[in-house]
C-alpha cells in the first residue's frame, strides 16, 4: 500500500501535525515502507499456530493469600488531628 503526500498532508492536518511541505515526500516514502511491511507479514502462515500471552513459558510466582497486617485502626486515629465516632474528620473542601 503506497501513501500519496498528499493523504500524508490529510493525516498529519487530523493529527493536529505541523508538517512543512519539502517533508511530505519523505514521510509518505517512510510510512508506504512500514505499511508494506505491515502487510507482508499479514500474509504469513500462521495456520497451527497457538495464541500465547507472553513468549516464554513461565508463571507469575504469587505470595500466598494470607493475612500479613494486623488491624491498625486505633493506633492510626490515636495520631489523626480529629477524629469523632471512628471516622476521620477533615475540613470541608466544598461549600
Amino acid at each position: 500500500m503506497s501513501l500519496s503526500p498528499e493523504q500524508i498532508r490529510q493525516v498529519a492536518q487530523l493529527a493536529r501535525l505541523q508538517l512543512a511541505p519539502e517533508q511530505t515526500e519523505h514521510y509518505a516514502v517512510q510510512i508506504s515502507n512500514i505499511l508494506a511491511m505491515v502487510d507482508e507479514l499479514s500474509r504469513a502462515d500462521t495456520e497451527g499456530v497457538l495464541p500465547m500471552a507472553h513468549p516464554l513459558d513461565m508463571v507469575q510466582r504469587l505470595r500466598p493469600d494470607v493475612v500479613s497486617e494486623t488491624n491498625q485502626r486505633e493506633a492510626m486515629q490515636a495520631i489523626a488531628p480529629q477524629v469523632a465516632d471512628g471516622v476521620y474528620l477533615v475540613p470541608r473542601v466544598i461549600e
